[in-house]
């Protein structure tokens, strides 16, 4: 046989065998990036966006690498204020990256809360003007991190850090609807809770979101019994007001004083805490029976009206009405 027609055959045979074993190789890999073992694969806009010499390092499996030189610029651009150049660095670092977390959390963070900051003060831009362009990048804060959930949905960090955003006094006006976003808070810190990785503060601030929506004040006070009962690691400050206040809304004629002295201890660390929890204004938690209870410690502990701090002008409530008139 001709040398010609063996090399024909031989290119033919390989051919044969590449074409077989690409539906096999196609499902291997389908599979080991369903698993989370394999990267998907990079995207052409990808390989634009980050050069050629990124994109043979990226195609040569050291996209982690590529992923943490882009931060350092990010970083760069974060130092200049250069907040779009920022979104768009930890867009592509993502794209690299996508099972990071480091990445998402961090991205979510320069949008949702230095981005968001630097609007707030800049005197460059009318109030309108500042205060949307102030609302937008929490609200691009928010998609990036939710995105970073769906690449990650068993993270426990990013769906605290969700809660964390979505309940955050600075941040929740932004979404407008407060008690869509408490709610969206306490789902966020329960999918967290129920990975079983998270620490123990997650619990407590699911219930923290929760008690501040409107209509599911009973909800509230049953998860607030059940982690008082727990012990004292959830005695916080603010877990003692909430089932105070939370008390005195399923119980109208509770003996208020006798409750919070209950709760409290003494009438003095009953007023303390009372008193600091009504000037709470900015965090939106609910205070049923707080004023009346006040009273009562007042008269308690013979302090004179003049010095109520009922009398005492209300904290500036703080927040976009405030910032951008």
């Amino acid at each position: 046989m001709r040398s010609w027609c063996k090399i024909l055959i031989f290119v033919v045979a390989l051919l044969a065998f590449g074409a077989a074993r690409i539906p096999y190789e196609q499902t291997l890999g389908n599979s080991l990036r369903d698993a989370g073992l394999f990267p998907p694969a990079l995207q052409i806009a990808t390989r634009d966006k980050i050069g050629q010499t990124s994109s043979a390092v990226a195609l040569g499996g050291l996209r982690t690498l590529v992923a943490s030189f882009l931060n350092l610029r990010a970083f760069t651009y974060f130092t200049e204020q250069r907040w779009q150049d920022v979104e768009e660095t930890f867009n592509t670092i993502v794209d690299l990256a996508p099972r990071t977390r480091y990445y998402w959390e961090t991205g979510s963070w320069h949008m949702a809360y230095n981005a968001a900051s630097y609007y707030i003060n800049d005197s460059k831009l009318p109030p309108l003007r500042r205060r949307e362009t102030w609302r937008m990048s929490i609200l691009k804060g928010r998609d990036f991190l939710e995105r970073g959930i769906r690449n990650n949905p068993d993270d426990w960090s990013m769906l605290a850090s969700l809660g964390f955003l979505l309940s955050d006094s600075n941040k929740y006006p932004a979404f407008r609807d407060k008690n869509a976003s408490f709610a969206a808070a306490t789902e966020a810190y329960r999918k967290a809770d129920a990975t079983g990785k998270a620490l123990g503060y997650v619990k407590r601030s699911a219930f923290y979101a929760l008690a501040r929506v409107d209509g599911r004040e009973a909800e509230a006070l049953a998860e607030a019994r059940r982690l008082y009962a727990q012990g004292k690691i959830n005695h916080t400050p603010t877990m003692k007001a909430l089932l105070f206040v939370l008390q005195a809304w399923e119980n109208p004629q509770m003996d208020l004083l006798a409750s919070a002295i209950a709760i409290y201890e003494t009438p003095e660390n009953a007023y303390e805490a009372l008193s600091a929890h009504w000037e709470r204004t900015r965090d939106g938690f609910p205070v049923h029976g707080v004023s009346a209870a006040i009273v009562l410690l007042e008269d308690r502990l013979s302090i004179p009206k003049d010095q109520s701090v009922l009398n005492k002008p209300s904290p500036p409530p703080g927040g976009p009405d405030e910032w951008f008139r």
